[in-house]
């Protein structure tokens, strides 16, 4: 048998006013209304619930033992509505969004610590994840947006560029080639290098720049993160080719230093679904990102380049 939960309602307003016409005012109903509803419960209920005289209202002996027990289920069925209500609020507030890890670690910091400040209500999920997991993330909408490499124009998503990142050649700091301000491929020709799998987009991005030269390089070493590549250099085993920006999770022993003579860039942007509005909270991040990396983004890698705000490892 279901659960009458308005005329349980008419009921306990009834028997907490003293009268119907407090009570149909109190739930904004006509006393016919009210009246129709305390009927139904007593028809399912099958015996009388008040005694309605000229001057008040009492309860009878089935009306007294349905009471505290009617309070009980009201109270408890608007305890659980208040909780989903604020629950979806919460949920509206919050959002997800993905990140390559080399961007989310040098240049995101700052712009979240911003938002913080600013609206100390809106809360995040961050992915920091592959790039090859990014474009999916978005389209399955487990992500609104992500910070990612440029590539193609996909049908169902919208891509945005918004600043080119060099690429940089990461060695120890001891390292002779270390004290030049920049270096070649001639200048790394026969040293031993650690290269991430073919199945980054990184690894893709260079093969291209590199053309013929990439043959001549010596690649002693394949993995499958930016992460063990700079662990590798960190233990004098080989250089290796990286986003500027990985930098920023680099350990301590290493620096980086650009390329001369050639052009090695990859292009960074924002992915969305079309179509899909962005929650107010997403949108309000994401226009915080595109300006900051329009204007500043060389400035934010230079920063995270410093020793001093890096992982020591």
């Amino acid at each position: 048998m279901r659960v009458d939960y308005l005329g349980l309602e008419a009921f306990v307003a009834i028997a907490d006013y003293g009268s119907f016409q407090r009570a149909a005012e109190a739930l904004s109903l006509s006393q016919a209304a009210l009246s129709h509803r305390l009927r139904k419960i007593e028809e399912d209920l099958g015996a009388p619930l008040l005694i309605r005289s000229s001057r008040e209202v009492s309860l009878t002996q089935a009306g007294q033992a349905l009471l505290p027990e009617a309070r009980r289920l009201l109270k408890a069925l608007q305890d659980t509505y208040e909780a989903a209500r604020a629950g979806a609020q919460n949920r509206a507030r919050r959002f997800a969004f993905a990140c390559l890890p080399t961007v989310a670690n040098s240049f995101l910091p700052a712009v979240l610590h911003g938002l913080q400040q600013d609206r100390p209500d809106i809360s995040f999920d961050l992915l920091d994840i592959p790039v090859t997991r990014i474009v999916e993330a978005v389209r399955s909408g487990a992500a609104e947006f992500g910070l990612t490499i440029v590539t193609a124009e996909l049908a169902d998503l919208r891509i945005r560029p918004l600043a080119d990142e060099d690429y940089h050649l990461f060695l120890p700091q001891d390292h002779p080639l270390a004290a030049r301000a920049s270096v070649t491929l001639d200048d790394i020709e026969g040293l031993a290098m650690v290269r991430i799998s073919s199945q980054s987009k990184n690894r893709q991005l260079l093969d291209i720049a590199f053309g013929q030269m990439r043959d001549r390089l010596r690649w002693q070493f394949e993995v499958q993160s930016a992460t063990m590549a700079m662990r590798l250099v960190a233990r004098g085993m080989a250089l290796t080719i990286l986003p500027q920006s990985a930098l920023s999770m680099a350990p301590t022993a290493l620096v980086s230093r650009p390329f001369d003579g050639v052009r090695l860039q990859r292009k960074l942007g924002v992915v969305s679904r079309r179509g899909a509005p962005l929650s107010e909270g997403a949108a309000a991040l994401l226009q915080r990102i595109e300006d900051e990396m329009q204007a500043h983004f060389p400035d934010h890698l230079r920063i995270s380049a410093d020793p001093r705000s890096r992982p020591r490892g």
